[in-house]
């Protein structure tokens, strides 16, 4: 059985001055994550999905404290290495279970199609697929966006702060894997989405960034943003 890590997740909208600060403040504490790139920051693209109910989406809405939810993602438009999450929320700490998939298995689950080659290591794929078969669960939504990442390790602390810009909404699943999608922004323009993620505490001078004034946490995700404001 797979242990698993819960971690807490913090999630704060900002506007452009509030970035700007923000940026400022973690870049002089954290490292800029390895995987950011010579530009600073790498592309996400997330593939949800929802069942007939659309429980994922009034649980998120509904503030219901255990929830999950699944979606296919790549970085960087690349399609050498697609994964499969599933994302829980149980008490209000988040944990995360993934698997690798083919490019074959993706362009399954864009139409809605159960993959009928599952491996014995594809065990989130599996679960989806008992899913779709029983909750009729298919995709419904890209969230696609640009994130600067920054790492925290100090001692026994180990926390992780995002920046998520150009969060776009897209309605045509099927686009999935294109280089270029088009869909609709889902914060005014020049905001972004402040993520922090952390173990078991949150060291002081993380704690700090927190401290500014008209910064408020929020209890929606991407995913709820994206089906709200749908391109």
């Amino acid at each position: 059985m797979e242990q698993k890590h819960y971690r807490h997740e913090y999630k704060y909208p900002l506007t452009h001055g509030q970035i700007m600060i923000e940026d400022a403040k973690i870049s002089a504490v954290a490292m800029r994550d390895v995987h950011a790139g010579k530009d600073g920051f790498y592309n996400i693209r997330s593939l949800y999905f929802d069942d007939y109910e659309n429980s994922c989406y009034m649980d998120n809405e509904n503030g219901v404290d255990n929830r999950e939810k699944y979606r296919v993602r790549i970085y960087n438009h690349q399609t050498e290495r697609i994964s499969l999450e599933l994302k829980q929320k149980i008490r209000g700490k988040t944990s995360k279970s993934s698997c690798l998939i083919t490019e074959s298995q993706c362009r399954q689950l864009m139409s809605g199609i159960m993959p009928n080659d599952i491996q014995p290591d594809q065990q989130v794929l599996r679960r989806l697929s008992l899913l779709m078969a029983v909750r009729m669960m298919k995709p419904v939504i890209i969230v696609d966006y640009d994130r600067v990442p920054y790492v925290y390790r100090q001692q026994d602390a180990n926390v992780r702060v995002t920046f998520d810009s150009n969060i776009t909404s897209v309605s045509n699943v099927q686009s999935f894997l294109d280089e270029k999608i088009c869909g609709r922004g889902v914060l005014p323009i020049g905001w972004a989405l402040m993520e922090v993620k952390f173990d078991s505490f949150l060291p002081d001078e993380i704690y700090n960034l927190l401290q500014l004034d008209g910064l408020s946490a929020s209890t929606f995700s991407k995913y709820y943003l994206c089906r709200k404001f749908k391109g």
